[in-house]
């Protein structure tokens, strides 16, 4: 899944596709990288960040959408407003990621339930002014897995299928960057996925976005404690992808897609070859 941002302020590429030809072009060359989704999202979810109105959103995000689908693109609409996505699959979008999973807009999962379309269905705790504050855990993969499974219970109770939530453990989301210690949070759900994913019985897909999170540049700081620049922190995106295609993830959501598609296929063969031994 290859991410376009259509805004002037998330956290790594704020404002690169900010204009609608610009985003276009760049959802095209991701497809022609080798994405099999493009991710278009027109509201910033940076830690801080402050929301746009709908009618700001769906301005941004509207035209990018419509030529992706005309084009032929498998297109993937990233808000947490009902009203976004329902214009965003009339225009013909493939699948609703919902980073709030259905708690920042009731009307969402009703949506999702009426329209048959994948749902991305994510762990999250609040909006991203003060999402910060709510990264407090005793067992990070226990809670996030037990309150995954009370979003899949809500949206599914809305007539959501099943079968087509994809879950999503939030990394940077009301998680601690650290890379060690007991509030390493996303490197603890990242080596513990399986255990995320088996909800009720049922191994959920898992889609994992970890590109440019600032847990990679934290580890990868500098020798004064610096973290690394987001936008150099691509190499360890491709290292946690292998790793994490390699243990079955159904997805990765990327930045930067040429590299990140060649490890998925490296992890592909090594499951392959595991399964024959």
């Amino acid at each position: 899944m290859g991410v376009v941002n259509v805004t002037p302020d998330s956290f790594s590429d704020g404002g690169q596709w900010y204009g609608a030809a610009a985003a276009i072009q760049h959802g095209l060359d991701l497809v022609a990288q080798g994405a099999d989704i493009v991710d278009v999202g027109g509201e910033s979810t940076r830690p801080g960040a402050q929301r746009v109105s709908a009618e700001e959103e769906l301005r941004r995000v509207m035209p990018v959408i419509t030529e992706l689908v005309r084009a032929g693109v498998v297109v993937s609409v990233d808000t947490m407003r009902a009203q976004v996505a329902e214009a965003a699959l009339e225009a013909g979008v493939s699948l609703v990621n919902d980073v709030s999973g259905g708690l920042a807009d009731p009307y969402m999962p009703r949506l999702v339930a009426e329209t048959g379309v994948p749902y991305v269905v994510m762990h999250w705790r609040g909006h991203s002014h003060d999402m910060n504050s709510r990264a407090i855990y005793e067992d990070v993969v226990r809670e996030v897995r037990d309150e995954l499974a009370k979003r899949i219970w809500s949206v599914t109770a809305e007539g959501v299928d099943p079968s087509l939530i994809v879950i999503d453990p939030g990394l940077g989301f009301s998680k601690q960057p650290d890379w060690q210690g007991p509030d390493a949070h996303n490197w603890e759900l990242l080596t513990r996925l399986r255990e995320v994913a088996h909800i009720g019985g049922q191994d959920f897909p898992v889609l994992v976005g970890a590109s440019r999170k600032r847990h990679l540049g934290r580890l990868l700081a500098a020798p004064d404690g610096t973290p690394r620049p987001f936008a150099e922190t691509d190499d360890a995106t491709v290292a946690v992808t292998a790793l994490v295609a390699a243990e079955g993830a159904w997805c990765v959501r990327v930045h930067r897609v040429p590299a990140n598609a060649d490890a998925v296929r490296v992890a592909a063969a090594w499951r392959a070859a595991a399964a024959r031994s």
